[in-house]
């Protein structure tokens, strides 16, 4: 994958760059502050930009900030966030910009602590670089594990589950519909029944992507 880095800590960015390019990636931008980073992924096109949250000149939600314009202007681009604290809003807001869909971009929320060698990157950078989710399990936690939720999840029936499935690997309806071999109706009266079944009403539409939330609430129930 071609990928733009971000973080105001040099040692910290040279480091995850060397862990890329050992694992076959070309790093295509490296960025200190937020502007920058936004110019690096306008002029490169990455398939990913890996973004540290806190950067200057507040080091509050300057990388967010910039994670979020990317994700309206470029939603191809998938949006890896770092963080050394885990801060929930953090990962609302970026789900909350841009469209969901077959053709956007993945996104992943993952503790700094986490961020070690090759299996960082054959795990967390290729699931967000192939279009899906990759929350660290601590965050999940924190969203939506209650037993309440998980019994949400457990009442689907094993076709929606595979539906629900399909939908954390990124897949639209008509893609789910030809893995299934099933209809492209039935998939969409599937994926209906589970965000009712997971209470995520339409009216709900205005406030977030019901499919996005769907998948991380599956992604929270798995133990």
């Amino acid at each position: 994958m071609r990928i733009v880095l971000a973080d105001d800590d040099p040692v910290y960015l040279r480091g995850l760059a060397l862990i890329l390019e050992e694992e076959g990636h070309e790093i295509t931008g490296r960025a200190m502050e937020p502007d920058a980073l936004r110019a690096a992924v306008s002029g490169t096109r990455p398939d990913l930009a890996v973004v540290d949250i806190r950067m200057p000149p507040t080091h509050t939600v300057e990388g967010l900030r910039a994670a979020v314009d990317i994700r309206r202007a470029h939603p191809g681009v998938g949006i890896l966030l770092l963080s050394k604290d885990m801060e929930l809003t953090h990962l609302r807001h970026l789900l909350a910009a841009g469209p969901a869909n077959a053709a956007a971009g993945g996104i992943g929320y993952q503790l700094k602590s986490r961020v070690t060698g090759p299996d960082f990157v054959t795990g967390v950078v290729a699931e967000v670089g192939a279009g899906r989710y990759a929350i660290d399990g601590e965050i999940q936690r924190a969203l939506y594990r209650t037993p309440h939720r998980r019994d949400l999840v457990t009442a689907l029936t094993e076709q929606q589950l595979k539906v629900l499935q399909l939908m954390a690997r990124g897949l639209s309806n008509s893609a789910i519909a030809a893995e299934l071999t099933i209809s492209k109706r039935t998939v969409e009266d599937h994926v209906n029944t589970v965000f009712e079944k997971l209470e995520l009403r339409p009216e709900a539409k205005e406030r977030y992507d019901r499919r996005v939330r769907a998948v991380l609430l599956y992604l929270a129930s798995d133990d």
